[in-house]
């Protein structure tokens, strides 16, 4: 049976020094970062998504971005190995999460790299962005994991984002969708809509036509509107100005054996 949890882990204090890549700093307002994370968490739960909370992660700034830290797959998950060494303390009380849940856990080694970001799955084809924080061997090694269980993985270059799921994400019908400007090879991907707002490119899928979306992206949701989907907007501007975005504060774990 499909199953509705999603891993959620708490702002560090330290949030306002986290890693920027491909953005010049911005101030950051911890404690309005942390309200919006509550309203981000009361959406999922609004749409019957169970949060479990990972244990805090405070002395790692970027920590609340759970999303890179583990890659799921079916039952199985697969413990990341961070580009940037100064995230690779984030996963230790995620694989005890997911590990209480039942899942089986595998791992990324050195020397490969990976984040959770730079993975988008559609169906059985495994998208993985190979770019700043997701190395050769760590696509390798993903592989590696989930071909065996069906899956098909393509690499993607990943050049003027942090992560490929920075630059696309898909719809419930499998549709890629992507603001041009931030993309390597939008023609990699069979069917491709362009949105008009780059944080217009990242949607959450909360079941049936309804789709977890940044505030920042009016145009992209009216877009998404006329196409007949529902919209479901949250306001996350402290975390963009981290290169944050909808997918990457939560693991949703659809495929668990319940």
């Amino acid at each position: 049976m499909p199953s509705k949890k999603a891993l959620v882990r708490r702002p560090s204090p330290r949030l306002a020094e986290g890693l920027v890549t491909h953005v010049e700093r911005a101030d950051v307002d911890a404690e309005l970062a942390v309200r919006q994370w509550e309203a981000y968490g009361e959406a999922l739960r609004a749409h019957g998504w169970e949060t479990i909370e990972v244990g805090p992660a405070d002395d790692c700034p970027d920590s609340v971005f759970v999303e890179d830290t583990v890659v799921m797959y079916r039952n199985v998950a697969l413990i990341a190995r961070s580009g940037a060494e100064s995230r690779r303390g984030e996963t230790a009380a995620v694989e005890e999460a997911v590990a209480g849940l039942g899942c089986s856990v595998n791992w990324i080694w050195e020397p490969g790299t990976l984040d959770g970001g730079d993975v988008l799955k559609i169906g059985d084809t495994v998208y993985v962005g190979r770019g700043g924080r997701t190395n050769a061997a760590g696509v390798q090694q993903l592989r590696a994991a989930f071909a065996p269980l069906g899956a098909r993985v393509v690499s993607v270059p990943v050049s003027k984002v942090l992560h490929l799921k920075s630059a696309v994400t898909a719809l419930p019908d499998g549709t890629v969708i992507g603001h041009i400007p931030r993309m390597d090879m939008p023609s990699l991907f069979g069917r491709f809509l362009p949105v008009p707002e780059e944080s217009g490119s990242h949607v959450v899928l909360l079941g049936g036509a309804k789709l977890l979306m940044a505030a920042s992206a009016p145009k992209t949701a009216e877009l998404f509107t006329d196409l007949g989907y529902e919209p479901v907007v949250v306001d996350i501007s402290e975390f963009e100005k981290l290169e944050g975005c909808v997918t990457c504060l939560s693991v949703r774990l659809r495929e668990l054996y319940v």
